[in-house]
């Protein structure tokens, strides 16, 4: 089995595009990604049939079982008890993260309804961090065509760039479908209502 499509696209195309906009001198100075993590919460009055839906879920997506988290401590505000299952997270690295990172943006965020691209700011230190509010838009999902509750995931992509900017570009070239400036769009959407 060959290199994940993606991460030839990454050695073949992305890093010299980078090397030559950027002026790296060094290959290995070039941003990369080191992990995606992928994690869901469960309702804290969920039955252990739906955490486990959640859990296979996850696994569906990713390939690789979740671990569960569980509570430190019991806060009686949430309804939540010392060790009680609070949700499921799972890392991916290496082969796993390129395949991961390639359904996401070429087959499951095109299949958002009225889909405009995704925010495009990142945290301060060139990681990314996005929301999704219905697992479905995997294909994996619908494979058995059983239907199912939607499950929420946040997918946090690690970088080793040093800034936002070069992050933004590493992902932009990467395939991440970055919205265009919201300032543009916001500036006209005002002088058409004037």
């Amino acid at each position: 089995m060959g290199k994940p499509y993606l991460k030839q696209v990454y050695l073949e195309k992305v890093v010299p595009e980078l090397r030559r906009t950027r002026g790296y001198s060094n290959v290995h100075q070039v941003p990369t990604l080191t992990k995606i993590s992928i994690n869901s919460a469960f309702k804290a009055e969920a039955e252990k049939a739906q955490n486990a839906e959640v859990v296979k879920e996850i696994t569906k997506l990713t390939g690789q079982k979740p671990v569960i988290t569980h509570a430190r401590k019991s806060v009686a505000s949430f309804k939540v008890r010392q060790d009680m299952p609070l949700g499921c997270i799972v890392t991916l690295r290496g082969d796993r993260m390129w395949d991961f990172l390639a359904r996401l943006t070429m087959i499951a965020l095109p299949m958002i309804r009225d889909f405009r691209g995704v925010s495009n700011r990142l945290d301060g230190a060139g990681n990314y961090s996005l929301g999704i509010a219905d697992h479905t838009i995997f294909p994996e999902t619908q494979a058995d065509g059983t239907q199912r509750a939607n499950i929420g995931l946040d997918v946090s992509i690690v970088t080793t760039a040093a800034t936002d900017e070069e992050g933004r570009e590493l992902l932009r070239l990467l395939g991440m479908p970055f919205r265009v400036s919201t300032a543009k769009t916001e500036a006209t959407a005002t002088t058409t209502q004037a």
